[in-house]
């Protein structure tokens, strides 16, 4: 929160714009080199792309992990580095990760076209790296999921490139539908990802004035039809009552606002929110890792795409961390920083991923 007003007072001096000093911090330190590991950057159609392939010779075809960082679509970039080395050496992996362009610069929904043609790429140069076509996994954080779910959606139409053998899914953004869902309303106020600010952000990333915020919060973006149509997939009573235990007060009917809906029925989408496929869609998707943090508003969205994939026979491999908060694992690989939470979800991440 605090750099929050940092960063408004500093836009208001004219000094840097919000979302720049956001930027500066939140790329973190970079890392030390690697001996273990050969990284080389490139990029694809002007996206930045950083792959990451142990040195030591493969004993066979590895795995390829495309990885899209998080970061509401306006900030975050290539260097999510620490995630990526964990992954590649604990994996034997190659990895890429995405550095696609940023809103409001780079307008949505550039950035899913950013994510899809690195994916492209990789999946047609397979062999330079080495990589088994029956091990591509998809994955991502936070609007990064929500990238790789969408990506992985988008490739089931493509007959001619390999079969995305799994989704890595860590505390993903889904749907905004809903922003009275029981994780909303608990961790409303929980950093470092307040719901003020998903719904800010998602304001920015649509290059969209926030001035209908608190009427969005409360849902009056969604036609009375839409929420009906899709209450049997975006729903508080879907989601399963230990998880309402803390602090949860099932939401009062409000009323629709056209002009609402006008201002951010982007949000609706499919491509903004691709929980809410159909299932014809959902019943194709290959294998899936789920993470969901206790403490983060974005818990139910997982708990909810769980939930559909289940239904519709796709397998599911669902770590939630009771302590976890969004975010956690951008503190991840910074020795007394980290927190001993995160290396268990990194842990769980790296286990499923070797499983394949």
């Amino acid at each position: 929160m605090m750099l929050s007003i940092r960063s408004k007072i500093l836009q208001k001096l004219g000094i840097c714009s919000d979302l720049s000093l956001l930027r500066i911090v939140l790329d973190g330190i970079p890392p030390c080199r690697d001996s273990r590991l050969l990284i080389k950057d490139l990029k694809v159609d002007e996206v930045p792309l950083r792959i990451y392939q142990p040195k030591w010779p493969p004993t066979g075809k590895r795995r390829g992990i495309l990885y899209f960082h998080g970061g509401a679509g306006t900030f975050g970039s290539i260097t999510f580095e620490r995630i990526c080395r964990y992954m590649a050496k604990k994996c034997n992996s190659v990895v890429v990760s995405v550095g696609y362009r940023l809103a409001p610069e780079h307008p949505y929904p550039g950035q899913y076209f950013d994510c899809l043609n690195a994916t492209l790429y990789f999946m047609r140069n397979l062999e330079e790296y080495h990589v088994d076509p029956a091990l591509i996994i998809l994955s991502g954080d936070s609007c990064g999921a929500n990238f790789a779910t969408v990506i992985c959606q988008i490739l089931l139409n493509k007959r001619d490139l390999p079969k995305v053998r799994a989704q890595v899914l860590l505390y993903p953004g889904l749907q905004g539908l809903d922003f009275q869902l029981p994780s909303y309303q608990q961790n409303a106020s929980v950093p470092v990802l307040f719901r003020k600010l998903v719904v800010y952000f998602c304001f920015r990333y649509l290059n969209k004035e926030p001035s209908v915020l608190e009427d969005v919060i409360q849902n009056r973006h969604v036609p009375e039809s839409m929420k009906q149509k899709y209450k049997k997939w975006v729903s508080a009573d879907i989601i399963p009552d230990k998880f309402k235990m803390r602090d949860y007060v099932p939401q009062k009917p409000t009323s629709y606002k056209p002009e609402v809906h006008e201002a951010i029925k982007e949000i609706l989408a499919i491509t903004f929110s691709p929980l809410l496929a159909e299932d014809s869609i959902i019943r194709q998707l290959p294998e899936c890792y789920i993470l969901t943090c206790e403490f983060d508003v974005l818990r139910d969205d997982g708990l909810l795409y769980k939930k559909r994939l289940e239904d519709n026979g796709v397998q599911v491999t669902w770590y939630h961390s009771e302590s976890g908060f969004h975010g956690i694992l951008s503190f991840f690989g910074y020795g007394i920083f980290s927190f001993l939470t995160g290396k268990k979800i990194m842990d769980s991440t790296v286990n499923f991923i070797n499983s394949l």
